[in-house]
């Protein structure tokens, strides 16, 4: 904890800097040079919907195809994300304009989509899914225009440009279909300076797309794939009638434009953010949380316990001392091996894990290394470390599972290293299976969950092995008191004591410091958004560590004074009981935030919720129960036992 606070100044000096200077770019990526002419490669990369959650393959639908269909070799996060990137028939070339072009022609003649494809064409517009492309590794993106009037005056407007990422397939109108089926490109290029007598070279910086839906009787098409488009708003939308065949083209145009806009600034467009107030507010939100929480904390540590230490202290008082204070009643008791030790140092061994592989993949993409430039790369990179970071989990879970007075430090090692990845994995194969009963691309194919599984059993599991051991050799952690051999009977407790009342309790305060950034982090998964704020999400992380360290320290020193001892259990439940709050959020955002109606999607939904919300468990209990470990040695350390 003390390290990490130590990268808060830091961490706050690079935000500061960052606000007005543009976003840098993933190292190891370099920028392609066109020069004039040079064809520039348009792929496809799936279709996505906020809808039904399911992306699909671009060619799950009838768009035109290019004679040889080549799909790009993917990583881990892009195959785990349901990217499925492949070549298109669109001829673009570096700073060549077209006004017109038809896709897949043949002889002049319009494409024929038959009834079933047209009933699926039909289907995926009224699921209102989104269509991706990328050109020179860039998104497409469609402008969105916003006019703000607020004088009333019609001639004081201002405008707000906004970037919707991807393009509509199609829309609806008076229960009527249509499909977008003719793209306007505008690609933005940065010409490169250069030596006198040398040949200008173009990178695109930017690219957009006007989708628009023209029908068949508008588009004057000529044998040379070349067409020409209604002037004006004259023409009628394509519509796509289900229940028979439709006849249309497929067309569209390249315009081209210099920007001013650098290479390395290209992908601000995407990751601008309008809200950063909101953000800076969720900040100072969260510090005034932790500084309520720091000063109840120092009433209690520095006013009350410090005067029961000191009057416990005293020799000749000793006894009513005794019957005054709760919790030095317990001295005895208080470090008795719960129940179960073997599945507690396991779940905090799984928690120590994912501490470990979140704190480093939230710091590395601060530092920028981790950019949606580099499609997949942030799951690619959260899913290795988290193999790696098996070696500290299993020393720790080793180390405890020693101090609980354990044995079978195999058998703890086994639990340690497939309790909670086991839990991941067999729900994510359930999902897995009613997605590919969708045939979606986001269903993983049989070989990646075949490397899945040589990955958890041939790195994870023999390095948490291997961490469990030195764990289990190292001495256990030394606890100031001894244990008596006949457990004290513990009196009966006030209802606020009961343990859901202490998980709503702990809770409501770590959640309140990070409600705003998850608002944000969920419309990134769910609705198919950049999220790119990760200096926010460091301070924000930092902030909930020290937030479920104090509120950890509060709930076990009132649990204590009220001489219940079996603190372990219940202290590693009620600090995670932020958890049961993003639950309740997760709930709240379905029914308000998301248009899903079918039982798939929704499944879906819940499934990956769960186990979100699991893993925030097991992350915040975890950094409690060792703020509570470390704070009970310390409290009962200072106290004079005979």
């Amino acid at each position: 904890m003390a390290a990490a606070m130590d990268w808060l100044p830091w961490s706050l000096l690079l935000l500061s800097l960052t606000r007005d200077t543009r976003a840098f770019y993933v190292p190891g990526v370099a920028p392609i040079n066109f020069h004039q002419n040079d064809p520039v490669e348009i792929k496809a990369v799936k279709l996505t919907s906020s809808r039904t959650q399911l992306p699909y393959e671009y060619y799950s639908l009838p768009f035109c195809q290019p004679s040889k269909i080549t799909y790009k070799a993917e990583n881990l996060g892009e195959v785990l994300r349901g990217d499925r990137i492949v070549n298109t028939p669109f001829q673009v070339l570096m700073n060549s304009e077209k006004k017109c072009e038809v896709l897949c022609s043949q002889s002049n003649k319009p494409v024929t989509l038959t009834v079933e494809q047209s009933r699926l064409v039909a289907e995926r517009i009224t699921e209102d899914y989104y269509v991706h492309l990328i050109a020179d590794n860039l998104p497409v993106a469609t402008r969105l225009e916003l006019y703000s009037n607020r004088d009333g005056d019609d001639k004081k407007k201002e405008k707000d440009v906004q970037f919707e990422h991807g393009y509509r397939l199609g829309f609806t109108d008076v229960n009527k279909i249509y499909l977008h089926n003719h793209l306007s490109f505008i690609l933005y290029y940065h010409r490169e300076d250069l030596e006198e007598e040398q040949e200008h070279t173009y990178r695109v910086v930017r690219f957009e797309v006007i989708p628009q839906s023209i029908r068949l009787e508008d588009i004057k098409a000529d044998e040379k794939s070349s067409c020409t488009l209604p002037e004006g708003t004259n023409s009628s939308p394509q519509e796509i009638d289900p229940s028979k065949e439709n006849e249309l083209y497929f067309t569209y145009s390249v315009h081209w434009e210099e920007s001013d806009i650098k290479w390395a600034s290209r992908w601000d467009t995407y990751l601008t953010m309008s809200d950063v107030q909101i953000h800076w507010f969720s900040i100072i939100n969260s510090v005034v949380v932790v500084f309520f929480l720091s000063g109840i904390l120092s009433m209690i540590i520095i006013r009350t316990l410090r005067k029961d230490i000191a009057n416990y202290n005293k020799e000749d008082d000793i006894e009513d001392t005794m019957e005054e204070s709760g919790w030095k009643l317990v001295h005895g008791d208080v470090f008795r091996p719960p129940q179960y030790p073997m599945i507690l140092s396991s779940l905090l061994g799984s928690g120590i894990q994912l501490f470990c592989m979140i704190l480093i993949v939230i710091f590395v993409a601060m530092l920028g290394m981790l950019s949606p430039s580099s499609r997949g790369a942030l799951m690619t990179t959260a899913c290795f470390l988290f193999m790696f970071m098996g070696v500290f989990g299993g020393f720790s879970a080793g180390r405890l599972y020693r101090t609980l007075k354990g044995h079978r430090w195999k058998k703890g090692a086994f639990c340690t290293a497939t309790l909670y990845p086991g839990v991941v994995f067999g729900i994510c194969f359930v999902l897995n299976c009613f997605i590919w009963g969708k045939h979606s691309s986001g269903a993983v194919p049989f070989p990646t969950m075949v490397a899945l599984l040589c990955m958890w059993f041939g790195i994870s599991l023999p390095l948490v092995y291997l961490g469990y051991y030195f764990g289990f050799r190292k001495q256990p952690y030394d606890n100031p008191v001894r244990t008596n051999q006949i457990p004290r009977q513990i009196p009966e407790q006030r209802w606020y004591m009961n343990r859901f009342v202490g998980i709503l309790m702990a809770g409501i305060l770590p959640f309140g410091a990070m409600f705003i950034e998850l608002f944000f982090i969920f419309s990134a998964i769910w609705e198919n958004q950049f999220y790119y704020l990760f200096g926010f999400l460091f301070l924000v992380f930092i902030i909930l560590v020290v937030s479920c360290s104090q509120i950890s320290i509060v709930m076990v020193y009132f649990q204590l004074c009220a001489e219940d001892y079996r603190w372990w259990w219940r202290n590693f439940l009620v600090s995670g009981g932020s958890a049961f709050y993003v639950l309740v959020y997760a709930i709240f955002y379905f029914v308000n935030k998301l248009d899903i109606v079918e039982f798939i999607p929704s499944l879906l939904y819940f499934g990956y919720t769960a186990l979100m919300v699991l893993s925030f468990w097991l992350l915040t209990g975890t950094i409690g129960f060792y703020a509570a470990y470390m704070f009970v040695r310390k409290i009962y350390a200072a106290v004079k036992i005979d």
